[in-house]
């Protein structure tokens, strides 16, 4: 019967069956070229995001950190020399207060430091994505004119080695106090190493880079010279060397290759340090040199007397096994050949466990 009909009137037939034919085929091909401009532009920005990711481009990320430099010096009341807490080769370190009330640090990059912008982007790109009890916080930054600042957490304590060195400072620092402050920078450094979302190599781990809360909790910080590494990546290689002399292990210093063993040398230096109450050069008794704190500590460990190196000002209240394995602990990190010092997974064993067998150190390097 339909088809009857179609034959009774050809001419209307064929023009309406040409008027469909030809919009279902226009349609079809703009539904085609819709669907593949949208998986063209779906891939170039997937694309696109890839590539940042690779760079390691996340200042998009950071612009929520932004503060505005009125903010900033409102804070610092114009960075104002009252308000100063520190200075460094970097530049200046000022406390400020926000309008909520929170207490600030403001890192305030010298324009005339040639290491200036590097450090700032290094800072902003890691530390904006590092969430740990023992790391300092960055709570933002800001990038105006001339002006390169970062914003954290304020720590009331200051650095550790405004305690550790100073004679009457020390004496808070009793032996529960150092054994914490020891654990502490060891579980912020195996973050970095480990559990972070990014593999991260510290490079300049010393006392005057670990920071004290109100209750003299560590807090790791100075993010400036760090480095991010693949995590099948074991070394790096550079001509450029930064840090701090003393905590540099042999390896770098001679030949420009760092690793995550590196910062474990330098975490070993610091835990001397942290034993003894002296800095990592030259130490004195009864006013005359004696040695480097390296070899004044490898001398009393193979003399029978390692407890010779704990800090007088400790007093008799310590545990004896702790310090016996605090010192051997720094030890095995300290050795010239890399490849015998341990991880810093294996440091928190030995930190945590009495029944991990830790093996004979080797002479440590008293490279300075």
């Amino acid at each position: 019967m339909m088809f009857c009909a179609f034959e009774g009137d050809a001419g209307v037939s064929t023009g309406v069956i040409v008027a469909i034919v030809v919009a279902l085929g226009l349609g079809t091909i703009v539904a085609v070229f819709v669907v593949w401009y949208c998986f063209l532009s779906g891939r170039q920005i997937k694309k696109s995001d890839a590539g940042n990711e690779e760079n390691g481009d996340h200042m998009m990320d950071g612009k929520s950190l932004q503060f505005s430099l009125d903010t900033v010096q409102a804070a610092t009341k114009g960075f104002s020399q009252e308000n100063k807490i520190g200075e460094g080769g970097f530049g200046g370190v000022y406390l400020g207060l926000l309008s909520n009330g929170t207490r600030i640090a403001v890192k305030r990059l010298s324009n005339c430091s040639g290491q200036g912008a590097r450090e700032f982007k290094n800072e902003v790109l890691l530390v904006a994505k590092l969430q740990h009890r023992n790391l300092v916080r960055l709570l933002g930054f800001c990038l105006e004119g001339p002006e390169r600042i970062l914003i954290y957490d304020y720590v009331p304590n200051k650095s550790l080695d405004q305690f550790l060195f100073d004679p009457e400072k020390r004496r808070l620092l009793d032996w529960p106090r150092r054994y914490m402050i020891i654990s502490g920078i060891a579980r912020g450094m195996l973050y970095l190493h480990e559990d972070s979302p990014l593999k991260i190599l510290h490079r300049d781990l010393k006392a005057g880079n670990v920071l004290l809360d109100e209750n003299m909790n560590p807090k790791i910080a100075d993010f400036g010279t760090a480095r991010i590494v693949g995590v099948d990546q074991s070394q790096i290689n550079t001509n450029r060397i930064v840090g701090t002399f003393g905590y540099m292990p042999p390896e770098y210093v001679r030949h420009g290759h760092y690793s995550s063993k590196s910062d474990v040398y330098s975490f070993g230096v610091l835990v001397l340090e942290i034993i003894s109450g002296k800095r990592n050069g030259n130490i004195c008794q009864s006013d005359e040199v004696v040695d480097f704190l390296m070899s004044y500590a490898w001398k009393n460990w193979t003399n029978g007397s390692p407890l010779e190196l704990l800090d007088s000002s400790v007093g008799d209240n310590y545990s004896r096994n702790e310090v016996l394995k605090c010192i051997h602990m720094a030890l095995l990190c300290a050795q010239e050949d890399l490849s015998n010092r341990p991880t810093m997974q294996t440091v928190m064993l030995m930190l945590n466990s009495s029944s991990v067998s830790m093996p004979r150190p080797q002479k440590p390097s008293y490279i300075l």
